[in-house]
């Protein structure tokens, strides 16, 4: 009896078997379902971040007020942000800093902006930011129509913009070579476009299309306030050259921030690998979890299992009486019973993997990521799936091999 007889009389046996096969082929479904579209979600969401990152290369870092954890008045631990880069800080850094590296200097206007062009607007949800001539650049922009801020627009202020695609598509109909000479508005602002940005798309549900980018000191003027932070960004063209470059940062920020001799740095520096690094960290945990729901879905898939293949062996022993009277081995006999039980989970876990394929990219949709599609976590569930089918048979296997085949063909 060859592999493929094997199988084919498994088949028959899930066929005349149907109600119980199935039951248990869609717990098997479940199990694998959980694992792998967990595993799924994380995965994209990690992949929509780092592409989200991508624009901070390896040469890339940003300067940031640090967190720091205080006590709070119940005894417990509250994360507080440190004193924000004012202007005048920035600015100073970026006069200051010697070295051979790109300084920009960027600001946070707003972030529910409604743009107006003619009768046309936008949704309430478009953001604005203050910008220097070296952001786009810096964080990867590349434009599809007009020009670049010039250093004397940024720096002196002027009522010009630099606008995302997705504003193209809702007040231009899609036409960025015409969206440029327009003047755009937001409240009482009003905007001549000068560039449009070719688009970059989502990420975890913040699409960075739906953006405005204007002059800094046109940003301060109209946006700033005393607490207002803005964000430095050094972009070094040399890799190999990173952490010197992050060395002589540290020392002029603090020399900008007022810091003395034993005082700890209040700011931060943060790379793209670093952060994304400590975002794999973190779902190191979700990642164990989602394994253990589907290891402990599937564990019962498998008792039930073994308990059907039982049922089975009871219910054929009079047919494995007959297979061993023609000659049939006990080798052959608990191969029958353990490829039967392997085609039941490989079945139940083809049908877990679609779903959690779909699950986990129905998830990954809603948040602003990309489809992926697993092959590491559908490898491992498939391997998982056989390994289920040969512990869940082996001992009905065993049992059905060790038969009489006298007291087999008595039975019943």
């Amino acid at each position: 009896m060859n592999f493929t007889e094997n199988i084919r009389i498994s088949l028959e046996s899930v066929r005349s078997n149907w109600l119980r096969a199935i039951l248990t082929l869609i717990i098997i479904a479940f199990g694998i379902m959980a694992l792998v579209g967990i595993l799924t979600a994380i995965d994209t969401a990690i992949y929509s971040l780092s592409s989200n990152l991508s624009y901070m290369g390896a040469n890339v870092f940003e300067v940031e007020p640090a967190s720091q954890e205080i006590s709070s008045n119940r005894g417990g631990r509250q994360s507080k942000r440190g004193e924000p880069f004012s202007f005048q800080q920035a600015m100073d850094f970026r006069e200051r800093y010697k070295f051979p590296a790109d300084v920009s200097v960027s600001f946070w206007a707003d972030e529910a902006k409604t743009i107006r062009y003619g009768d046309q607007k936008t949704n309430p949800n478009v953001s604005l930011f203050g910008v220097d001539e070296i952001y786009l650049d810096g964080k990867g922009y590349d434009l599809a129509f007009g020009r670049n801020l010039t250093t004397r627009e940024a720096l002196n202020g002027g009522l010009v913009a630099i606008i995302g695609s997705d504003l193209v598509d809702d007040l231009f109909n899609g036409d960025g070579e015409r969206a440029v000479g327009k003047t755009i508005s937001t409240g009482e602002l009003k905007l001549k476009v000068i560039g449009v940005l070719e688009s970059k798309g989502s990420s975890m549900n913040s699409s960075q299309d739906r953006r405005v980018l204007i002059p800094l000191q046109t940003a301060k003027r109209f946006y700033g306030a005393d607490r207002s932070n803005y964000t430095i960004f050094v972009s070094v063209p040399d890799p190999t050259k990173m952490e010197a470059a992050i060395g002589e940062a540290t020392i002029t920020l603090r020399n900008v921030r007022g810091l003395r001799a034993g005082q700890e740095n209040d700011f931060e520096i943060q790379k793209s690998s670093g952060l994304i690094d400590i975002i794999k960290e973190n779902t190191v945990t979700l990642r164990l979890a989602a394994v253990s729901i589907g290891l402990m879905t599937l564990l019962g898939a498998a008792i039930g299992l073994m308990n059907i293949m039982l049922v089975s062996v009871t219910e054929r022993t009079r047919e494995i009486g007959i297979r061993k009277a023609m000659g049939a081995t006990r080798r052959n006999i608990m191969l029958q019973f353990l490829i039967e039980a392997v085609v039941i989970t490989m079945m139940g876990g083809v049908l877990g993997i679609i779903l959690g394929v779909l699950v986990g990219n129905a998830v990954t949709f809603f948040i602003g990521g990309s489809f992926l599609f697993p092959i590491l976590w559908i490898s491992m569930a498939l391997v998982v799936c056989i390994g289920v089918g040969l512990l869940s048979g082996l001992y009905p296997a065993l049992r059905a091999a060790a038969l009489d085949p006298i007291e087999s063909l008595r039975y019943e």
